[in-house]
């Protein structure tokens, strides 16, 4: 590839980094006109399937994304990650009713789930040889997807209240053709033309366990309590689909997801660490605006700008990683500084978050944790590729990833079963959607109650980030090494 080929090529991820982060974000923005638009006497009910027909298309083929990209090459697979979304995003703009927007979401969330992790796989072959170990495009597509990530509301709500709700996903299709068009222009990636067979049986099991599992911290101590035989049977049904994925992959000749890999100490590493940050990160982004629409009547709109200095943070973090790449950090050196920071921001937010604290000092805050953050998105991609096996990268890559779903939907669900239950036992109502009807002196119970709470959820942020610094330490202190070549194999006939 020229160089002029390669700028492309990383633009054209970055844009595809920003598709894919802000479709998590962007409807939620846009509930209420969705709801108002095709279904006003029912639709409020089916929200819900909006976020979750994506995550769960989403989280259930990712880690057979993976496996495509060391199977039939990279630049296939994000060419049809990114086709896939967009035909979904069509769909959803076309929808007449709520049933066809959560089914167009659903195939929305099968391209989608290849866009972030496919194009981080894209971004490690298009770095030089010189630039192996180097953290430059994990950097960059850290940084834009902490941002997008914060900003993401707030340009929903604009969209839905200046135009329609339909631009929400209309606005895909001529960014998503650009991305295509870049890719067929720029894109000169290795290709595999030896053919190698797919563990079928151990992807529709990952999808299995993936879509029981998110149903389970979706649906439970919500929908369903945590005891009733709905939320029991999605436990036994993700239990058992995971001992049968972990039998098949132990036999699979090419298994979707290589035992071998947990071998090297970097990646079991790895992978542990951003199961955490993702689920910390729910807690910082979900229950501050929580905390901020409930306690201190906030808007929702108006509460997702005040994400900005934690977008802020990221950039910032981002910025600084070049001058202290040259100046010698490691990918350990990020993830181990980005853990403590986080873990410090948790324990402020817990120590100082009450009734009447300074907005300004909330703000300051996330700006710090948005810090923390930043310097783990993209190191920690980083440090799993220059680690992995080159014949292997897909796979790695995919699966940092997923374990990154994973943890951010189980930190859902632990932190708001320690918050509803602890407001339960102390705060009037007995359940937190009450505090907003409450007055007078039942408020003001109630708000003590729901700070409290609150103030726990941090401390349980605070707690898992510290486990992380834990694992951090353990990381290797040796610089990155370049990546592993692809071993030689005899070609098959096709």
């Amino acid at each position: 590839m020229t160089d002029t080929q390669r700028k492309i090529g990383f633009l054209v991820c970055l844009v595809t980094i920003v598709l894919a982060v802000l479709d998590l974000q962007i409807v939620s923005s846009a509930t209420v006109p969705i709801v108002r638009d095709l279904d006003p006497a029912h639709g409020i009910d089916k929200i819900p399937w909006l976020v979750s027909a994506f995550a769960l298309a989403s989280a259930a083929l990712l880690p057979l994304y993976g496996k495509l990209c060391d199977v039939l090459g990279p630049k296939r697979v994000f060419t049809g990650a990114i086709a896939t979304f967009l035909l979904g995003s069509a769909l959803c703009g076309a929808a007449q009713s709520m049933d066809q927007l959560i089914a167009a979401r659903a195939v929305q969330g099968l391209g989608g789930g290849g866009l972030m992790s496919v194009t981080m796989v894209v971004i490690a072959h298009l770095k030089g040889p010189e630039e192996q170990g180097g953290g430059k495009g994990a950097n960059v597509g850290g940084l834009v997807a902490g941002g997008a990530m914060a900003v993401g509301p707030w340009i929903g709500g604009l969209l839905a209240d200046h135009a329609s709700w339909r631009w929400i996903f209309y606005v895909n299709l001529p960014l998503g053709l650009a991305v295509l068009a870049g890719s067929a222009f720029a894109l000169k990636l290795p290709e595999q033309h030896v053919r190698r067979p797919l563990d079928w049986s151990g992807a529709l099991l990952a999808a299995a366990f993936s879509c029981a599992l998110l149903l389970v911290t979706d649906w439970g101590g919500k929908k369903y309590a945590w005891s009733s035989p709905e939320v029991l049977a999605l436990l036994t049904t993700a239990a058992a689909a995971l001992a049968l994925f972990l039998w098949r992959q132990l036999r699979a000749p090419e298994p979707v997801l290589p035992l071998t890999l947990f071998r090297i100490r970097e990646l079991r590493l790895g992978f542990a660490i951003q199961a955490i940050m993702g689920a910390a990160m729910m807690g910082a982004i979900y229950y501050v605006l929580i905390y901020l629409q409930l306690v201190r009547g906030i808007s929702s709109s108006s509460a997702g700008l005040y994400l900005l200095p934690m977008a802020i943070g990221m950039s910032a973090a981002g910025l600084l990683a070049g001058p202290l790449t040259a100046r010698g950090w490691t990918p350990r050196t990020f993830t181990v500084s980005g853990t403590a920071t986080t873990a410090a921001a948790f324990v402020l937010l817990a120590t100082t978050t009450g009734p009447d604290t300074s907005l300004w000092l909330i703000r300051a805050e996330l700006l710090l944790t948005g810090a923390g953050f930043g310097q783990l998105l993209g190191q920690l991609i980083l440090l799993v590729q220059n680690a992995s096996p080159r014949h292997r990268l897909g796979v790695a890559t995919t699966s940092i990833r997923y374990f990154q779903n994973i943890g951010s939907a189980l930190g859902t669900a632990l932190f708001g079963t320690v918050l509803a239950r602890l407001y339960a036992s102390h705060g009037p109502g007995g359940d937190v959607s009450a505090l907003a009807h409450l007055t007078g002196a039942a408020r003001t119970d109630g708000v003590h109650a729901f700070v409290d709470a609150t103030s726990v959820v941090f401390w349980c942020g605070a707690g898992i980030m510290a486990a992380a610094s834990l694992l951090a330490l353990r990381l290797p202190r040796s610089g990155p090494e370049p990546l592993t070549p692809e071993p030689t194999t005899e070609p098959v006939a096709v």
